[in-house]
């Protein structure tokens, strides 16, 4: 599967990234199954945020609900960065995936990775930023 991301959505993800700093930044990937038309920053609740993330439970609720009513777009999945570490799933990402399909973008400095989660764990995802 080939993957696009809007210009907003990758520009939102990196300064997400940089501004929370030495935490890891978290948030919501919404849009299409093959295209991230946003990312929706939201408060990382883990109790180590230095080193793990958790997306507020609230957040994650409410873009659900309104997906499901349809004054939203879907949730497609999420995104987290490594401040300290590399632009892929390490072995705690790894250990809590879930195998439901979503796609997972990992920040590193100014790299951006994608995945999906599927059945057989993360599998990498090739992309595109659209200009405009």
């Amino acid at each position: 599967m080939a993957l696009t991301i809007s210009h907003h959505a990758h520009a939102i993800m990196l300064a997400a990234a940089q501004s929370a700093k030495p935490h890891e930044a978290c948030g919501l990937l919404l849009g299409t199954i093959d295209h991230i038309a946003t990312a929706v920053p939201t408060a990382n609740v883990a109790p180590a945020p230095a080193r793990h993330f958790e997306i507020d439970p609230a957040a994650l609720i409410a873009a659900h609900r309104a997906a499901r009513d349809g004054s939203g777009p879907q949730v497609i999945g999420y995104f987290h960065s490594h401040p300290n570490g590399l632009a892929r799933p390490s072995a705690t990402d790894m250990a809590c995936t879930s195998r439901d399909g979503r796609v997972w973008v990992i920040v590193a400095e100014d790299a951006i990775t994608c995945w999906h989660d599927g059945m057989d764990g993360f599998e990498p995802l090739s992309y595109s930023v659209l200009q405009g």
